[in-house]
């Protein structure tokens, strides 16, 4: 495994580990061990994470997801620490890079942002370059569902369109921000908007940006 996603995913388990089974999340409905039972599936049952995508799939996600809730939590956060099977495609080096490294960063904030005395986490700039150069890359689908153009911008200046139109609303942030964003953690993302103040409120109060 690539450092950023193996650190990011160490820090997932320590974190999901010190909270216990029934702390809650930024994830609407799901607790610790929700989340815990999802990183899992998604990794080791792939006959049951297409349904993360695919409606028709829905059913047996779901069904395989009751399953992983209800093993021991100790289990469930010593096989998010171990990493996926040899089988899976997560084990390849690039794959997890490409897929864990957001993936994991976000549901790690995702626990700490949802306890009541959480503070910001600091990261090197490498890691924010790296969070960066994904977030171009899928800006347009994470953002395509805004009711606004929208534009994301670091302090430096550099920008990634999110979604083309009228009026526009820049949000300004360091890229770690910027994602908690764009993956709808609007309310503890630590970015600015700049607009037209119907165009920012009618963004703030849009469900998902990617739908």
């Amino acid at each position: 495994m690539s450092t950023h996603a193996k650190r990011e995913r160490l820090l997932l388990a320590d974190l999901l580990e010190a909270e216990g089974p029934d702390a809650p999340t930024l994830c609407e409905g799901w607790n610790t061990r929700d989340l815990a039972a999802h990183v899992v599936v998604r990794e080791r049952r792939p006959d049951a994470a297409g349904g993360i995508l695919i409606k028709q799939l829905v059913p047996r996600l779901e069904k395989v997801m009751e399953e992983f809730t209800a093993k021991p939590y100790e289990e469930l956060i010593q096989l998010i620490r171990t990493g996926p099977p040899r089988f899976s495609p997560f084990s390849l080096k690039q794959i997890d890079e490409m897929s864990n490294t957001v993936e994991f960063y976000v549901h790690a904030e995702d626990v700490r942002r949802a306890q009541p005395d959480w503070t910001a986490r600091e990261l090197d700039a490498v890691f924010q370059d790296a969070l960066w150069s994904r977030l171009e890359r899928t800006a347009r689908m994470t953002g395509r569902g805004a009711p606004t153009g929208l534009v994301l911008r670091r302090p430096d200046g550099q920008t990634a369109v999110a979604h083309r139109g009228t009026p526009v609303v820049t949000v300004t942030g360091e890229p770690s921000e910027l994602l908690m964003f764009a993956m709808g953690r609007r309310r503890v993302a630590d970015v600015q908007l700049e607009g037209d103040e119907d165009a920012i409120a009618k963004l703030r109060n849009a469900d998902e940006l990617g739908k």
